[in-house]
């Protein structure tokens, strides 16, 4: 069983060992199929100007802060404040 487990820990390694080779043609391709920095940056530009667009476009209105509120009918008296027992 020890050498079973040896062999095939030995056969995982040079297998492993055999994909570790240098294309550099592989880079290269790699290499050209990235967008230019400046083609991102442009594409960034744009999206933040879509979204603040669409904030702009897209608000609520905000109420009115200082609107009087309407009146709810009499305000109770002193006494009647206190008297809970009522309730």
């Amino acid at each position: 069983m020890k050498r079973l487990v040896f062999v095939v820990g030995s056969v995982a390694a040079l297998a492993l060992a055999g994909c570790n080779n240098s294309n550099q043609d592989a880079v290269n391709n790699a290499e050209l199929n990235q967008p230019a920095a400046e083609d991102l940056n442009a594409l960034a530009n744009d999206a933040a100007t879509n979204a603040e667009d669409q904030v702009v476009t897209n608000q609520v209105p905000v109420p009115d802060q200082n609107a009087v509120a309407p009146d709810n009918g009499p305000n109770p008296t002193e006494n009647e404040e206190q008297n809970v027992s009522g309730m």
